[in-house]
């Protein structure tokens, strides 16, 4: 008889659902080592969910920059990851990359450090929706929410819903009193078994048992 896992699903599966086979974790298909992502994030596609470095674009190792995708984070299918090799050099006469094709065009070769935004970093419980596009350097904070097909040119805070092209805050997700909270909690730092125990409060809106585990 299989043994049933009463703490959630083993975190180094690849299917964590058994009968669903759109949705993988994605820490345990990813090879590139400058894409870092935590436990239980899983990405879902119906085409091919272990294809998910196929949405990373243009991340080349002369930039040395990296894609971070904190614990518990959901990213619907076809959002794509631009990373720093999709930047042109815009403060020139010309934004064409000479330097790229070499054979004497090699002054047009940039600074690196004049096209890189840093690296772009998805925090924990972040819900990235369909088809969505993530601009390189962005930084999206712990608990936000991210609409279908936006585009994030900018930073989105803690436990914020964006939306848009460009993406701008629509609201927080809870008061600053709530949110000031959950960043302290760092729920998805928790040992397993204390997860487990309190996600009945954890999907609630009972803010004087969340108070509790404070």
């Amino acid at each position: 008889m299989k043994k049933i896992n009463t703490n959630g699903p083993d975190p180094s599966a690849i299917f964590p659902v058994d009968r669903i086979k759109s949705l993988c974790f994605i820490k345990n298909i990813v090879r590139n080592p400058n894409i870092q992502v935590g436990e239980y994030s899983y990405y879902d596609d119906p085409e091919n969910p272990q294809d998910f470095e196929r949405n990373v674009l243009y991340l080349y190792d002369i930039y040395g920059d990296k894609l971070i995708i904190g614990k518990f984070c959901a990213i619907a299918p076809r959002v794509k990851f631009f990373m720093n090799g999709a930047n042109h050099k815009i403060n020139a006469f010309t934004s064409y990359p000479f330097g790229l094709f070499g054979q004497g065009w090699e002054a047009g070769i940039p600074d690196v450090k004049d096209l890189s935004h840093g690296d772009t970093v998805i925090g924990n419980d972040v819900w990235i929706g369909y088809e969505s596009l993530i601009m390189p350097g962005v930084k999206i904070g712990d608990g936000a929410i991210i609409a279908a097909r936006s585009m994030v040119t900018d930073d989105v805070g803690p436990y914020t819903i964006a939306g848009g092209n460009p993406v701008r805050p629509i609201r927080k997700r809870f008061s600053d009193d709530v949110i000031g909270l959950l960043q302290k909690l760092r729920w998805w730092d928790w040992d397993i078994e204390k997860i487990t125990a309190n996600i009945s409060v954890l999907c609630s809106m009972d803010i004087e048992k969340l108070k509790v585990l404070a």
